[in-house]
């Protein structure tokens, strides 16, 4: 009986193995001395059930599954964004270790947040239902409100942490109204259910629904950071520690505009002119602060805040072009972009001097000189978030802008490429900044030697932005074809 019962939560095994690891490390943690060792430890472990759950999905059955009357949808669109969450959550939790341990916060309770955050995250991508979406949007929500205020001794962290709770119950009052409106309106919480209504005649000018609609794409775009619900990411992202920043830049942005995209192409496909140009308009938006808002940081932490802005923005322009071929510009993206974005952190990471780290983006002067291997990783992640081909980069945006044009949506792409090439202007300086300016005197104090963790994710993000997506004639059979084929499939299953 009990194999049966597990049998049939086959869609939800990485979910339990998540919680079920994140109670076992909890008491790990708690049991045992509260040294730094075992908080490691900790770490470690939770990278081993990360790792395990994302072997579980790997080989989950093809085909899409569903679970307690349609609320949880596993599909191949679902398989693909969780394999993202989970890469990018380890990925996030290796970066961690040394910059805790450096700056005495290495707590066992970071890696169990962490793995509690992304369950939640997993369940935002297989919601069906508006109210298994909105409980994994407050599981993921709550453990990260936390996790900006870890660094109880810094006053920075604290700040972020409220400034990010205040935000975020805003949004997500916001968006419970929404939902309730949609209810009120469609008198049904599943998505396909509500599919059904807005496929009937008039249902474009159903101004409830559409007021449901509005109320629930504010509370859903405060999650990826679009403009104008932007206003908490450079405050967060600079207060909070850098570990849990390169957390926040890289998984939760991906579970969130999964959900904003199911939502989208499953519940709302039928009044799809109502919708798209909302997300038309928060596209340009935040393309456009993205571009302009980061010339003139000075920390470079609040750069990549602003930079994730932009790039929020270029991923919905393939939204915004409601189509197989735009919902795989999507998902390519967001591969390309979490990978850069790691990379660019594990470089921040490594910032450092006698006093504790420095986020200056002056601080890279002659970086060159003193670390190129570091040097080098920056500029690679440089040159492709600016969308310099071949690198991973480019084919993202290239994907992107590509389905806005089959789509008819021209001037969103130039608009997009535009951005673009203004958004490169800060991302060159940086290199400049790194291979032309001189170093001041105790520059060499500032960069340690590259950690074996922060030094393994610069050699995968390197690899993968170099080799990943060659030029056509070269690619056949590499990791970027995969991407591709997967992402394809993965596209379809919405439609």
């Amino acid at each position: 009986m009990f194999t049966r019962f597990l049998a049939d939560l086959a869609p939800l095994h990485a979910e339990l193995i998540l919680v079920l690891g994140a109670i076992a490390l909890l008491l790990w943690g708690v049991f045992r001395p509260e040294t730094e060792g075992e908080a490691d430890r900790v770490t470690w472990g939770a990278i081993a059930v990360l790792l395990g759950a994302g072997v579980v999905l790997a080989t989950q059955p093809l085909g899409a599954q569903s679970l307690f009357d349609g609320s949880f949808r596993f599909d191949a669109f679902a398989r693909f964004v969780k394999m993202i969450v989970l890469v990018s959550s380890a990925g996030a939790l290796l970066l961690a270790s040394t910059d805790m341990r450096e700056g005495k916060y290495l707590k066992f309770e970071y890696p169990v947040l962490a793995l509690l955050a992304t369950a939640g995250m997993l369940m935002m991508i297989s919601a069906n239902d508006l109210i298994a979406l909105y409980l994994g949007l407050e599981l993921q929500s709550l453990a990260l409100y936390v996790l900006a205020a870890f660094r109880r001794d810094d006053v920075r962290s604290s700040e972020a942490g409220l400034k990010y709770f205040v935000l975020g119950a805003l949004s997500s009052g916001m968006l419970l109204y929404g939902a309730s409106l949609i209810y009120g309106f469609t008198g049904a919480t599943n998505f396909n259910d509500i599919a059904a209504v807005a496929l009937k005649p008039g249902a474009g000018q159903n101004f409830g629904l559409i007021f449901g609609l509005v109320f629930l794409l504010v509370g859903l775009a405060f999650k990826i950071s679009a403009v104008p619900f932007h206003m908490w990411t450079p405050d967060v992202y600079q207060g909070a520690p850098t570990p849990v920043t390169a957390l926040f830049a890289a998984a939760p942005k991906a579970a969130a505009f999964a959900l904003l995209t199911r939502v989208m192409i499953t519940a709302f496909g039928g009044i799809k002119p109502q919708w798209q140009q909302i997300i038309v308009f928060l596209s340009i938006a935040s393309m456009g602060l993205g571009a302009l808002g980061a010339i003139g940081q000075t920390s470079i932490k609040r750069l990549l805040a602003y930079s994730s802005i932009g790039n929020m923005g270029f991923a919905l322009v393939g939204l915004a072009a409601a189509s197989p071929e735009g919902i795989q510009g999507v998902l390519i993206y967001l591969a390309v972009y979490l990978v850069m974005t790691l990379g660019a952190f594990a470089v921040v990471l490594c910032m450092r001097r006698e006093s504790g780290s420095v986020e200056g983006i002056d601080d890279l002067a002659g970086l060159s000189t003193t670390n190129p291997g570091m040097a080098a990783t920056m500029a690679l992640m440089m040159f492709s978030l600016a969308g310099i081909p071949p690198l991973a980069g480019f084919w993202g945006k290239y994907y992107v802008f590509l389905a806005a044009v089959k789509a008819n949506l021209w001037p969103l792409a130039i608009l997009g490429v535009l951005a673009s090439v203004i958004g490169a202007f800060y991302y060159v300086r940086i290199v400049i900044i790194m291979y032309v300016n001189d170093a001041s005197a105790d520059t060499k104090m500032r960069f340690r030697p590259v950690p074996y963790r922060e030094g393994i994710v610069m050699a995968a993000s390197c690899l993968i932005i170099l080799l990943g997506f060659m030029p056509f004639p070269l690619r056949n059979g590499s990791l970027g074809d995969w991407i591709i084929n997967t992402a394809t499939a993965a596209a379809r299953s919405l439609f």
